[in-house]
């Protein structure tokens, strides 16, 4: 039943922007490195000759982490916004399938949009990286910790947006939050370190990056639980 669920709301993204939005945001994130690189190039390399490669990782995940966070809350009340806009709430629950299967397929969608984000910017950092002269001496834990661990630890982030953009038809009062959240992301290393905007970050003199995982994960999961919870119980309009 889940299956069936997730692929209705799948083929539902071919009248929407939301899969141009995925493409968009690690394309964005990459082309603005790509200027910076550009425009600075002699003084970047000669300055960190040698760790060219993880100095390019830094940066692009410096952007990508506020671009994830973003990211997440466009897709999360673009996928809501679809079911409001239309009323197609109460036909959706008026069908033989669990309420909290109609949730989870929601989530699915959205984590698999970010997933493919995350598979996207990775393949964006290594052809920027081949087209600077780089060569193949490629930092691969690197490169994989810094393209999904922040969808990873981001889960109480994708779970909190997905709850507030189903819960209210008024988009607005999510997209603000969001937008606060991650234009906060770009401070986060300053922040303690249990609140969730530092987890992406990956500050290792902070949580390992086990624990941050740990964190994002666990906390994520619990945000998705009590927001499965509250849609069982109610009334969506």
């Amino acid at each position: 039943m889940l299956t069936r669920a997730f692929a209705s709301d799948w083929l539902k993204l071919r009248h929407t922007w939301i899969v141009a939005l995925v493409f968009f945001g690690p394309a964005g994130v990459i082309g603005l490195q790509a200027v910076n690189w550009g425009l600075r190039y002699d003084y970047l390399t000669d300055r960190y000759a040698g760790i060219l490669w993880e100095t390019l990782l830094r940066d692009v995940h410096f952007l990508s982490v506020p671009a994830l966070l973003l990211g997440i809350t466009l897709v999360a009340s673009m996928l809501a916004g679809m079911e409001h806009q239309h009323g197609s709430w109460k036909q959706t629950l008026a069908l033989p399938i669990r309420r909290r299967t109609v949730y989870m397929s929601k989530w699915l969608v959205c984590q698999t949009l970010m997933l493919l984000a995350c598979i996207l910017l990775m393949s964006g950092m290594l052809l920027l990286g081949y087209l600077l002269g780089f060569g193949g001496n490629i930092p691969w834990d690197s490169l994989l910790a810094r393209s999904f661990y922040p969808w990873l630890t981001a889960g109480p982030i994708l779970a909190l947006q997905l709850w507030l953009s189903i819960s209210t038809a008024n988009q607005t009062i999510p997209l603000s939050i969001g937008i606060i959240l991650s234009i906060m992301s770009l401070s986060a290393a300053d922040m303690p370190d249990w609140m969730p905007l530092k987890w992406p970050l990956l500050m290792e003199d902070s949580f390992s990056t086990e624990l941050s995982i740990a964190l994002g994960v666990g906390t994520g999961l619990l945000v998705l639980l009590f927001s499965i919870i509250h849609f069982t119980r109610k009334d969506v309009s």
